[in-house]
């Protein structure tokens, strides 16, 4: 057994795993994070996709001792119960999800995008989308959901500067 330490969503939180053990099993079986899915497994559909260190990991190819002593924010660290993150409410307003399987990873790796790029244009949001699948929609409203969370968060930040 191997035994990892994470900062979880803010919270430290420790297991001991298998030296296999992915950081997406563990986040799932050892702390009940269900929010980042199990898809493809080979990290190609992004349905997996959390923050580790402020960047998108596809957690079903990083092993759980791979994030020891690191910082990780899954979807379910984004908000609380009463009030939504912005991307969150944007996808939301704009309808941009259908069955939900894929939502979280496409709302993580929107994060990190507008983490590191607060204006992103189409082509940096198509870009930062491109791990993530989706058999339900288009990614239209995908894209006009980040662009209008952009907006938000960029008024929110120039609201609390003034």
């Amino acid at each position: 057994m191997t035994d990892v330490t994470l900062k979880i969503n803010g919270e430290t939180r420790s297991a001991a795993v298998p030296p296999e053990t992915t950081l997406l099993k563990m986040l799932r079986e050892s702390f009940s994070l269900t929010g980042a899915k199990l898809g493809c497994d080979v990290g190609d559909c992004g349905a997996c996709t959390v923050i580790v260190d402020g960047l998108p990991v596809n957690s079903c190819l990083m092993l759980a001792g791979q994030a020891d002593g690191r910082e990780v924010l899954t979807i379910e660290g984004l908000a609380t119960p009463d009030h939504l993150h912005p991307i969150q409410k944007t996808f939301e307003d704009c309808a941009s999800l259908q069955c939900g399987f894929c939502g979280p990873g496409v709302i993580m790796s929107s994060k990190a995008l507008l983490d590191a790029n607060p204006n992103p244009s189409v082509a940096e949001i198509r870009d930062a989308l491109a791990g993530n699948l989706c058999r339900c929609t288009g990614y239209t409203k995908m894209i006009e959901a980040v662009q209008q969370a952009a907006q938000v968060m960029r008024s929110a930040k120039s609201k609390r500067a003034a």
